[in-house]
C-alpha cells in the first residue's frame, strides 16, 4: 500500500493513530524500502504515545503529527476516560521534538521533517490552551509549528455536559491565537473561523 501511494504520486506516508501496531509497520517499511520506498513518513497520533514506544521510531519517521488536547487531568479523565493524559502527551511532546526537530517546510510549502502539533480549542478554555502553548514555548521551541484548531461541535452525550455543548465562539479562537503570539509561537497554521452550522440537540 505505501509503494502505490507513492506511485500515484503521494507527498509522504500518513499513519493514523498507528501507535498500537508500531512493530508491523517497522515489519512493512523493512519490506517497502528494500522496494525502493523513500517518501517521508508521517506519524500522526492523538499525542498519548508512551516514550518507548517513539524511541523505536528513533531515525524512522520523518514527521510527527502529535495533538496535545488537554492540559487538565481532571479535564482528560472527565471528558475522555484519561488519568495521566497531560503529563503523557508532555513527555511525549519532547521525545519527538527530540528526534525530528522543529518542522521543515520545503519551496512548495510541503512538510518534510519535524514536529508539527495540532490543538483543538474547546469552549470554556477546557483544552487549557493558556499552559498548552506556554509549555509549547518554554520546554519545547518557540519555532514550534502549531495548528490551531476551532472546529469543535457538540454531538451526541457533549450536549449532556453543560461547558461542552455549544460550539467554540469567535472570541474563544482569537484569544488562543493571542495567547501563543505571547507566547512567541508565531509559526501558527489556525482554520479559517466560520460560524458554525445551527445545532439541535439530540
Amino acid at each position: 500500500m505505501m509503494l502505490s501511494l507513492q506511485a500515484k504520486g503521494c507527498h509522504n506516508i500518513n499513519l493514523v493513530s498507528p501507535t498500537h501496531v508500531v512493530p508491523y509497520i517497522l515489519d512493512a517499511l523493512e519490506l517497502a524500502v528494500s522496494m525502493g520506498l523513500y517518501l517521508p513518513l508521517v506519524y500522526n497520533s492523538g499525542g498519548y504515545d508512551s516514550v518507548e514506544t517513539l524511541e523505536l521510531l528513533d531515525g524512522i519517521v520523518d514527521i510527527y503529527m502529535p495533538d496535545m488536547k488537554y492540559a487538565n487531568d481532571k479535564t482528560a479523565e472527565q471528558l475522555s476516560g484519561i488519568k495521566d493524559y497531560p503529563r503523557v502527551n508532555k513527555a511525549a511532546i519532547k521525545k519527538m521534538h527530540r528526534q525530528v526537530g522543529d518542522l521543515q517546510i520545503d519551496e512548495q510549502g510541503i512538510a518534510q521533517h519535524g514536529l508539527l502539533v495540532r490543538h483543538l480549542v474547546l469552549p470554556n478554555r477546557l483544552a487549557g490552551t493558556k499552559e498548552i502553548v506556554s509549555f509549547l514555548a518554554q520546554e519545547v521551541s518557540t519555532n514550534t509549528y502549531l495548528n490551531i484548531m476551532a472546529q469543535y461541535h457538540p454531538c451526541y452525550k457533549a450536549f449532556d455536559i453543560p461547558q461542552l455543548n455549544r460550539p467554540v465562539s469567535r472570541q474563544e479562537f482569537e484569544e488562543a491565537i493571542d495567547l501563543a503570539h505571547r507566547q512567541g509561537l508565531d509559526r501558527l497554521d489556525r482554520y479559517k473561523f466560520s460560524l458554525p452550522l445551527r445545532l439541535i440537540p439530540r
